[in-house]
């Protein structure tokens, strides 16, 4: 039977949703539901779990069926998301109930988005966008998936709000806070976070070209920059607070100890990365040091200098907030982290670090952006 190709995910997929069939009530009401017919309960799914089911098993089983893997793969993430969202959205209202077969359901949806993404990953588009268009795809399931399961977990399972709070809550309390995270958002990263990135990494550079010409400061400084570098951030950031204040200045400071080091040890071992060969034509050509370090050496070390910016693009947010814990104005994600974690407003601390980390991850990738448009001719670009 050669039109039959099924993966171990639509298998077991498929057993899955078997097994909660067999099992049936998917939650305590619809157990109680089943144990006494004539009562008048209301519990979830009442006439979206065949559909679930369905879904899944019709996804399941065009699965094993040889198609184009694009159609497959579309296919499977039909299936998986619309059966995901109908068996999140069923639990609304009746938290902490859900039985076996909600997890097994949850499972099979699960292994179904696995496979979508499996079948995208081998895909080879000629077209650039195409490519594109995958490199965004796929880790946006991968992500959404993360969000479901979180979601489901929580739900499905009653586990309190105080400990893990639902991405849903999350995203209505983001919502809702835009005015303050925003103000936090100025505090710590338009104010702290970026001025003593730049500063710390100008700083360091700067701070490396003249260790490489004077062999002493290289000697001297690379081993004070590896000591430095292991300092714990909450030990150095209540001394820059005492020295600088309690407003973003004392936190810039921490971000530009935090990212010189980094940027002068990597920089220090770009510029020696050079090979004797090629150093050894630009003298043939009576090329003296500044010549060499603008047309050979720094270009050779420019993908040392972009591994350290990308380093301390989540550094720099990380000493940051930690500062703020230990003094700030009424404003900044360090502060409001610790302040809403003592009124127990669990929802708003994870607002704040979903914030932060959608923050960094824009950060790094801006800064991964520069670096494929400046260093397009070393392999690891070209080579996609």
């Amino acid at each position: 039977m050669t039109w039959l190709k099924p993966s171990w995910q639509a298998v077991l997929a498929i057993l899955l949703c078997v097994v909660a069939f067999a099992l049936d009530a998917m939650s305590t009401p619809e157990a109680a539901a089943l144990a006494e017919p004539a009562a008048t309960v209301a519990y979830p799914y009442m006439g979206t779990k065949g559909l679930i089911l369905g879904l899944l098993l019709i996804a399941a089983l065009v699965s094993t069926v040889r198609l184009a893997p694009l159609l497959e793969a579309v296919v499977l993430f039909v299936g998986a998301h619309v059966a995901a969202w109908l068996l999140v959205k069923g639990i609304g209202g009746f938290e902490g109930t859900a039985l076996a077969p909600y997890f097994l359901v949850l499972a099979a949806a699960w292994l179904l988005a696995w496979r979508c993404v499996a079948l995208l990953s081998s895909l080879r588009p000629a077209a650039s966008g195409a490519k594109t268009a995958l490199r965004l795809i796929i880790p946006a399931i991968f992500g959404a998936w993360i969000l479901i399961i979180w979601e489901a977990v929580t739900r499905g399972a009653g586990i309190p709000f105080i400990l893990l709070p639902p991405p849903s809550a999350i995203g209505a309390r983001i919502a809702n806070s835009l005015p303050i995270l925003g103000s936090d958002v100025r505090q710590t990263i338009f104010k702290a976070v970026l001025i003593g990135y730049i500063v710390g990494n100008l700083a360091g550079f700067v701070v490396a070209i003249l260790a490489d010409r004077v062999p002493f400061l290289r000697r001297g400084l690379l081993p004070i920059g590896n000591m430095v570098s292991a300092l714990p951030i909450i030990g150095v950031a209540p001394i820059m607070v005492m020295w600088f204040g309690f407003d973003w200045p004392s936190k810039a400071a921490v971000v530009i100890i935090m990212t010189f080091f980094p940027m002068l040890v990597n920089t220090v071992a770009g510029l020696a990365a050079s090979g004797h060969m090629e150093r050894d034509l630009m003298r043939t050509y009576a090329s003296g040091y500044w010549p060499t370090l603008l047309k050979l050496r720094l270009p050779a070390a420019m993908p040392f200098i972009f591994n350290a910016l990308k380093i301390n693009s989540t550094l720099a947010l990380i000493g940051a907030i930690v500062a703020e814990f230990f003094g700030t104005p009424v404003v900044g994600m360090g502060f409001r982290i610790s302040t809403e974690v003592g009124r127990m407003n669990i929802d708003m601390v994870w607002a704040e670090i979903a914030v932060a980390a959608l923050a960094g991850s824009v950060f790094y990738g801006v800064v991964a952006l520069v670096e494929r448009a400046v260093t397009f001719w070393h392999p690891s670009v070209r080579g996609g």
